[in-house]
């Protein structure tokens, strides 16, 4: 009897794509293009030398780059070896970093030439000894017991391009998500998950090896799977853009895109500098967006200026494997069909599920706002090390049998053909530039380094639906120290979470049950005189 057939895993589709056409080219970096073959001669390193010096049961290794062959190379080779990947962001502030690599459990971490500074200043506040790859010549902090290097000179070996032994539970990717009590929520996307997405973008999208990819996201971002892996999975071209490029809109042009995806705020900032003139990205046939609510205006101008292009706005949250609705734009009919101005998120992935219910978890009537649940292979299992919270997200919904459905937090109503319009959040949970946010992790902060309990971080100014930045709210604190307030929140958040400015209120207004009034303290910063 023939053993079963290996489980398809997320490198699957590069290696078919290396296989079919090795010289086609794979990545774009400023003025320097890979092949597939070359891609993979730098990650098939990687892959030989964590198959050769870590043991089967370390599952997942972390890649602390951006934006590099390292970057690239490293998540492919982590890949290689059958390993799932933690993405470590070198824009994060340092302590966020240890948290996310403590959480992660992870004993070995490669290091991208680029974040060689960051490691040094990593290395003294690490409280367990890790193994660290460094796969690239000279420039590399000296590496000092108990932390071990590994693979800096013996890169030589290169894997055979062929799926690792996996079990389809084992995670692709670990990452970090806002939490609202101060401490990132891990979310362990699992390799059936992965590919469940992977298959129906395949189909979906239609990519081909002609086509030349954006890649906007952080790799913290779920939606720089998307980016990297339909790409690879077609045998297209990955066109990241550099951090000094004043936006990646204006790579459509010099690249020559054929597939754009961002959150809608990249569109918006292309907008405001004029560039989304009508027929501006004839090049474009595909124009994605999520990760935030899109307004049908922006949607309408980007339209005109991607004539050619199909324009879907996409839904998902991470514990949903990067996007598990879509809504197709066509400018005749839907501007309105749109809710508050807001492009509707459409309808769920085939195999995916959706539901909208009541504070009791009961489905709720066609037309009635509800809190949108989700199911589906691409539902992931829950938190990494976290089983209270992971049974307060992962549930069992009344009537729907023992199916376990994920809690997003976010209102919607569904009509009759099924299509889902996205109302808002049922908690304080927040999209600030298209990264998901608690409110209440920066309260904490807020708090601790202004030193009072009345602070409250605010998204503001707000614009269909999402926010642009956060703002700060304090009663009781010295106004003359909000430059040092803001400061030591850079110490301890990410950029897209520090607050951009500090306002001081005589007193922060209440609910009826004695809460902070979010929507009350909105109002007022609407009002405020400066």
């Amino acid at each position: 009897m023939s053993a079963p057939p290996q489980p398809r895993s997320l490198i699957s589709g590069f290696f078919r794509s290396l296989l079919s056409a090795p010289s086609s080219p794979s990545l774009e970096l400023g003025d320097l293009s890979l092949t597939y073959e070359q891609l993979w001669n730098y990650a098939g390193r990687i892959t030989a030398s964590l198959q050769d010096n870590l043991a089967p049961s370390e599952k997942v290794v972390a890649v602390l780059a951006s934006r590099s062959v390292g970057a690239y190379g490293g998540i492919l080779g982590i890949l290689g070896s059958g390993r799932g990947y933690v993405p470590l962001n070198p824009k994060f502030p340092l302590e966020r970093t240890l948290v996310m690599l403590k959480a992660s459990g992870c004993k070995t971490l490669l290091v991208g030439q680029e974040c060689s500074a960051m490691l040094a200043s990593l290395l003294p506040h690490l409280d367990q000894p890790l193994n660290l790859l460094l796969p690239y010549p000279g420039g590399a902090p000296e590496i000092r017991a108990p932390h071990r290097a590994i693979g800096v000179r013996e890169l030589k070996k290169v894997a055979d391009p062929h799926d690792a032994t996996i079990d389809g539970n084992d995670a692709a990717y670990l990452l970090f998500t806002s939490g609202s009590t101060g401490v990132p929520k891990g979310v362990a996307v699992s390799q059936s998950n992965a590919v469940a997405y992977m298959e129906y973008a395949a189909k979906r999208f239609a990519m081909h090896a002609g086509d030349r990819c954006s890649q906007n996201f952080d790799l913290t971002f779920d939606l720089s799977v998307h980016d990297l892996f339909t790409c690879w999975d077609a045998g297209a071209t990955l066109c990241p853009y550099a951090e000094q490029t004043l936006t990646p809109a204006t790579l459509i042009e010099e690249k020559e895109l054929t597939c754009w995806f961002s959150v809608p705020s990249v569109a918006m900032f292309a907008s405001k500098l004029g560039l989304l003139d009508p027929a501006a990205f004839p090049t474009l046939r595909w124009s994605l967006f999520c990760g935030e609510a899109l307004s049908s205006t922006l949607a309408t101008a980007w339209q005109a200026a991607a004539s050619n292009s199909i324009l879907e706005n996409l839904y998902g949250p991470t514990e949903a494997t990067i996007a598990i609705t879509y809504y197709r734009w066509d400018q005749a009919t839907s501007p309105a069909e749109c809710v508050r101005g807001l492009v509707p998120i459409g309808w769920p992935f085939d195999g995916q599920q959706v539901c909208a219910v009541d504070e009791d978890l009961a489905p709720v009537p066609i037309g009635e706002s509800g809190e949108l649940c989700l199911g589906g292979s691409q539902v992931t299992r829950g938190y990494l090390n976290d089983p209270e919270k992971t049974a307060k997200s992962f549930v069992r919904l009344k009537h729907t049998g023992d199916r376990i459905w994920y809690r997003t937090g976010d209102l919607v109503r569904q009509d009759d053909r099924g299509c889902l319009f996205y109302l808002g959040r049922r908690d304080f949970q927040v999209k600030v530039n298209g990264y998901r946010v608690e409110l209440q992790e920066i309260d904490l902060v807020l708090r601790e380094v202004a030193r009072t309990e009345l602070a409250v971080a605010i998204p503001w100014p707000l614009s269909d639906g999402s926010a642009s930045g956060i703002v700060g709210v304090l009663s009781g604190s010295d106004p003359t120290l909000d430059t040092q307030i803001i400061a030591a929140c850079e110490t301890r958040l990410p950029r897209y979470m520090v607050p951009n400015r500090i306002y001081h209120f005589p007193q922060i207004p209440l609910n009826v049950n004695g809460k902070i009034d979010r929507g009350k303290i909105t109002e007022m910063l609407a009002n405020w005189k400066q």
